[in-house]
């Protein structure tokens, strides 16, 4: 476990770094175009930053992804 210290800014920065992947992340696994191998290799990285934006986020902007990752993955 690695340990980061970080300003106020620095958090917001990326909290919304983190919101602007997983938003890309749903696109990609909403697009039938690509191969399932693919979209399963999306859903496990999208498991992961969702780990760490849960981090970060409330409770309330949390609840925007829960739903998603259990019906994509």
């Amino acid at each position: 476990m690695l340990g980061m210290l970080l300003t106020d800014r620095e958090c917001k920065e990326l909290d919304y770094v983190l919101r602007k992947e997983l938003d890309e992340m749903l696109l990609d696994l909403q697009d039938t175009r690509l191969d399932a191998e693919i979209r399963q290799s999306i859903a496990r990285r999208y498991r992961v930053v969702f780990r760490m934006y849960a981090r970060f986020a409330s409770p309330k902007e949390l609840s925007r992804y829960v739903l998603n990752i259990r019906t994509d993955s």
